[in-house]
């Protein structure tokens, strides 16, 4: 399952050198306007400690970690919805991505050069926003003007877009992005065909001092972001873009003595990479197996023959039954024998929604 998250943010707030660390990869990073023009995509493995613990346990050949992929985009700035600066090209590649990690700066540095000149995380927020705003405020008033007509006359599916758009219509004059109205559910699987812009859920990425790392609090840049994201209904993580690029660099061994070193149990990019799942509502099952132990993204709520099509287009549809264990038990009884003399391992049908954590041995038949 692919889904994709975009780093954006003004120029020079960081960007780049997250996505550096992110991928452990070496795009641009230079201290100018525009460094980053064609999106950058990197593919980050998600270190999940249980499958570790699952690949101690069965000894596998091999394992392999989920991946999230993470894209770069290039700066924007004021104008960008008009096609100032690289807007159209941000515009067409922010389109493409599922959720935005929104990079602020919350650090003054005068050898960092800033496109206002000055350190306001909110105004630099409130630039991009615009931007977006606008944006879907067109893509709106298009849509409206294609679908007037027709829900006049009572058409049942345009009169259902009409009021739809009339209610998106009037969040965006109001200067409000469309992920802060109340949807039904029915809504919100409409609404994300129209591809809007600022209906995409956001994660405010504060980049902060190194010395401030192991509590954020005390950067008064950072509370405002924080209580922005709780007003929005967005998630904020505090990072230094440079401590994570550092990090990237570091075997297992390294990285958790640099993080104790820091005081802190982990960094910043892991809580990114969780609320991304988070926000996306992405979860992970599990195979094992002397052959390979992995991990298996899927979305919240899905089944078990779906899951199975997550691996193999024939699982889904072959399926008969999935043999179900969990991590927890696995890890308390240490083998798979024993769960089934305990009864913990169990066999369920094509309703069973599919929990996080769940290890998973698909029957099917083609």
């Amino acid at each position: 399952m692919s889904l994709t998250a975009g780093i954006v943010g003004l120029p020079n707030v960081g960007k780049s050198t997250l996505f550096n660390a992110i991928t452990n990869s070496h795009v641009e990073a230079a201290n100018y306007p525009f460094a980053t023009i064609e999106p950058n995509v990197g593919i980050v493995e998600v270190k999940d400690e249980r499958l570790t613990d699952l690949s101690e346990l069965f000894e596998p050949k091999k394992t392999i970690y989920t991946t999230f992929e993470f894209t770069d985009i290039a700066g924007l700035v004021k104008g960008a919805s008009k096609g100032e600066g690289l807007g159209n090209k941000f515009l067409a590649n922010i389109r493409e991505v599922d959720a935005i990690c929104h990079v602020v700066r919350c650090f003054v540095d005068n050898d960092i050069a800033h496109v206002y000149d000055s350190i306001d995380p909110l105004r630099d927020i409130e630039v991009i926003n615009y931007e977006l705003i606008m944006a879907d405020l067109t893509t709106c008033e298009n849509r409206l003007a294609k679908i007037t007509k027709k829900a006049q006359t009572k058409d049942k599916d345009a009169v259902y877009e009409y009021s739809i758009l009339e209610k998106i219509h009037k969040c965006l004059l109001e200067g409000a992005l469309i992920n802060t109205l109340d949807f039904s559910q029915e809504e919100k699987d409409y609404v994300k065909t129209l591809n809007f812009l600022t209906f995409k859920p956001v994660i405010y990425v504060a980049n902060i001092k190194e010395e401030e790392i192991n509590d954020p609090s005390v950067n008064e840049n950072y509370n405002k972001v924080k209580e922005l994201a709780l007003k929005t209904n967005s998630e904020v993580v505090a990072i230094s873009a440079k401590i994570e690029e550092d990090l990237s660099g570091l075997d297992k061994a390294e990285k958790q003595a640099f993080l104790n070193d820091l005081g802190i149990d982990h960094s910043g990019l892991d809580e990114l990479i969780a609320k991304a799942y988070a926000i996306l509502g992405l979860k992970t099952f599990f195979t094992v197996g002397k052959d390979e132990c992995r991990g298996w993204t899927f979305k919240d709520g899905m089944k078990a023959p779906e899951c199975a099509g997550i691996i193999h287009s024939d699982f889904e549809k072959g399926f008969i039954k999935a043999e179900v264990f969990t991590y927890e038990d696995i890890m308390e009884y240490k083998s798979e024998a024993k769960l089934k003399e305990a009864g913990k391992l169990r066999l369920e049908g094509k309703d069973y929604i599919v929990k996080d954590g769940d290890i998973m041995h698909f029957r099917f038949n083609v």
